[in-house]
């Protein structure tokens, strides 16, 4: 058996049958995304139902004892929502090149959930990490695309930049925003002062916790000292003192 022939679904996914008018035709789901694949009515055979039903039915209207029951045992094909068993294989012929069957998971999928180099859908393909990357990747593409179209690029570079300098734990300059490693103290660019990663560690392990309440490490309480009331005009701590014991300036309410 040939790679290719691997790929054909050994069955027929869910499907429905529709008359927009013009005759009964299927219409096949993906299982994975319920994207619509339609066959095509076949018109010819509507066109010879027709006719022959044009014929039949008046000559049967010609007697009075059965004419009504004939016009209902014989229905207009250009509404019928029926195919027998060979249109319904003839209708799955047209679309089953665009389906595949996931050797994992079984399911019948289209292209948007198939991953055609590993051969497998895309949730049990050995190189779903791969494409998650790629899809966040071309998402992120789309989204700067946009920004720039309406002036908002340099926000979403920054935006992106300083979530990266938090994640990566470097400085960045508190002037012009260019990055560098943790510990440099000017600015490359500018000469500008270096904002340095503040990292929230655990005074026991040393691990990020985070602003939480316990380390989610070793578990240990954190304790946190209030930072220091200073004066709103000097800059000096008050120490608890309702006035400021550089300026004077009255402190708080």
């Amino acid at each position: 058996m040939s790679s290719q022939e691997e790929l054909i679904p050994t069955r027929m996914p869910r499907y429905e049958v529709r008359n927009d008018g013009a005759g009964p035709y299927a219409v096949f789901y993906c299982e994975k995304c319920d994207r619509e694949f339609r066959g095509t009515p076949s018109l010819g055979g509507t066109i010879a139902k027709e006719v022959g039903r044009s014929a039949v039915g008046g000559l049967l209207r010609n007697v009075p004892i059965i004419g009504s029951a004939a016009d209902r045992a014989l229905d207009d094909p250009r509404y019928s929502t029926k195919l027998n068993q060979p249109q319904l294989e003839a209708a799955w012929k047209q679309v089953e090149d665009r389906f595949h069957e996931c050797p994992t998971c079984q399911m019948v999928c289209c292209p948007s959930d198939w991953d055609a180099q590993s051969g497998f859908c895309s949730e049990d393909s050995p190189r779903r990490g791969e494409i998650a990357e790629a899809q966040a990747e071309q998402a992120a593409g789309v989204i700067k695309g946009i920004a720039n179209v309406f002036g908002l690029g340099e926000a979403v570079r920054g935006v992106t930049q300083a979530a990266k300098a938090a994640s990566a734990g470097v400085a960045r300059c508190g002037k012009c925003g260019t990055m560098g490693p943790a510990g440099t103290k000017f600015c490359p660019e500018c000469g500008g002062q270096m904002v340095q990663p503040q990292i929230d560690a655990c005074p026991k392990c040393g691990v990020d916790v985070k602003g939480a309440k316990f380390c989610p490490e070793c578990g240990s309480k954190i304790e946190r000292a209030q930072a220091p009331a200073l004066c709103p005009h000097c800059g000096k701590e008050t120490k608890g003192s309702k006035f400021c014991p550089e300026c004077g300036t009255k402190v708080g309410a």
